[in-house]
């Protein structure tokens, strides 16, 4: 009895609500999610669109619509395409340069095996399987003979390139009846809203790729290898057949976006996509994966891309801006973006 008569009081805790506390706590849950290296950059990405659209909103008559962000689907499904290819990638700290040169490359292919009167069902199989092809060897040239992504992938571009102009210097118009009728199909929605067959296979494209990168021991092993290849290495993951497959990945990617692209062009042409391999770079980059790979969403990757198409949609509605303006937009993005990454690491550190 002395002994409890002697204890100190303790203040009684309140079972009701804290004013300031849950306030606080929010707040340094979003300072953390704003600071983290995994998903800070992801965030400014997402913010950073809906500032855009919001501003172009306020500016712009008609831009407040559904259509309009749908329209950035269905124009840049290919690009979404050959971003989720380009993740996989970049997850483990490589990059392919040669991605614009195989989306012109299976165009051609497709123009001119369909010009000659090939179906289809046989045209786009076999680009995908070349395009697979291309990106194994690719890998194997990474692996086996320790080339650098830079030199490999610049090579592969190349070839790429050159095997456009051996099919034919000019462009080749699509005339088959099944391309025409998936280039001019529209999927309503209801209320006026539509998109296309490519937004359909893009959107598969990326829950696939979200459930590998996710779900499978194989995109645990990408990010490992993107954390640290040794440390894959010594925990015996298949760090040299992952590495190799991100490269077929990409290539697959690659082969499928420029059958995207013949569906939105009709044509085949050499100079196709000149260019794209950054885009599709800057997009990834935006959307919060680092390029020294570990870190990195697939969907931070189509918000990449969906910032690139807004900023192209608000130079279209201004009117007056060059279509220049776009990459001068795009490569101050880029920079901003990278030195974002750099200094959330060197916090991490």
């Amino acid at each position: 009895m002395t002994k409890l008569l002697d204890a100190p009081e303790r203040p009684l805790r309140s079972s009701g609500p804290s004013g300031p506390a849950p306030r606080a706590g929010l707040a340094r849950r979003i300072r953390n999610l704003l600071t983290s290296p995994k998903y800070g950059p992801v965030t400014v990405t997402a913010v950073l669109f809906v500032v855009i659209f919001i501003a172009g909103g306020v500016r712009y008559r008609g831009f407040f619509s559904g259509q309009v962000l749908l329209n950035l689907l269905v124009d840049n499904s290919y690009l979404i395409v050959l971003a989720v290819g380009m993740t996989f990638v970049i997850l483990t700290g490589g990059i392919d340069l040669s991605v614009g040169a195989v989306v012109a490359l299976s165009g051609m292919i497709a123009a001119s095996l369909l010009q000659t009167g090939w179906s289809p069902a046989a045209v786009i199989p076999l680009i995908l399987v070349l395009t697979s092809i291309l990106g194994l060897l690719v890998g194997l040239m990474i692996h086996v003979f320790k080339v650098q992504p830079f030199i490999a992938t610049l090579a592969a571009m190349f070839l790429a390139r050159g095997l456009c102009y051996v099919i034919s210097q000019s462009s080749i118009s699509i005339t088959d009846p099944t391309f025409v009728q998936l280039a001019v199909a529209r999927i309503p929605l209801g209320g006026n809203l539509s998109i296309t067959p490519s937004v359909i296979i893009a959107v598969v494209v990326v829950a696939i790729a979200v459930w590998v990168l996710h779900a499978t021991r194989f995109g645990r092993t990408v990010y490992a290898i993107g954390g640290g290849e040794q440390s894959g290495l010594l925990m015996g993951l298949p760090v040299a057949r992952t590495k190799v497959l991100v490269y077929v990945i990409s290539g697959f990617c690659s082969g499928l976006a420029g059958v995207l692209f013949t569906f939105y062009t009709l044509s085949g042409y050499p100079l196709t996509a000149i260019g794209t391999e950054l885009d599709a770079i800057a997009a990834v980059v935006i959307g919060g994966t680092l390029l020294t790979g570990g870190y990195g969403f697939v969907l931070g990757s189509v918000l990449g891309v969906l910032v690139l198409g807004i900023i192209q949609t608000i130079i279209t509605f201004e009117g007056t801006l060059s279509s220049w303006w776009t990459k001068i937009f795009i490569g101050a993005l880029l920079l901003v973006f990278i030195i974002l990454q750099k200094v959330l690491t060197s916090r991490r550190r």
